[in-house]
């Protein structure tokens, strides 16, 4: 199942939201929240920093992981950004897929002059 990293941050008002809920609550509701779409929070840390929150789900597609996403950036109170993870063994299969390029102003196949 595709697994996504969730980074998010609270508003003031979320934070106070946090306060009242308690920060066990608010993994308990986003536990909640990946089961009824089918997945599975994993892992839920909070953190110092631009980030107050990160987690890592597991989703069954990128329609049901923006589903979540979105339901909580719509609430106002929480800033979030979801990105896909991708396993070593994917990006080994990534690269066997390999096709030619030619990068803008390039001759195809040369490759670009380094420092």
């Amino acid at each position: 199942m595709p697994k996504f990293l969730a980074q998010a941050s609270y508003t003031p008002e979320g934070l106070k939201g946090l306060a009242r809920d308690t920060a066990s609550g608010r993994r308990a509701m986003l536990a909640r929240a990946f089961e009824k779409i089918g997945g599975k929070l994993e892992a839920f840390y909070y953190a110092f920093g631009a980030d107050d929150v990160l987690a890592i789900a597991e989703c069954p597609d990128n329609i049901s992981a923006a589903a979540v996403s979105l339901t909580i950036a719509a609430s106002g109170l929480v800033r979030i950004r979801l990105t896909a993870l991708l396993s070593v063994e994917e990006v080994d299969q990534a690269l066997k897929r390999g096709f030619e390029y030619k990068a803008p102003g390039m001759v195809a196949g040369a490759r670009p002059a380094t420092a």
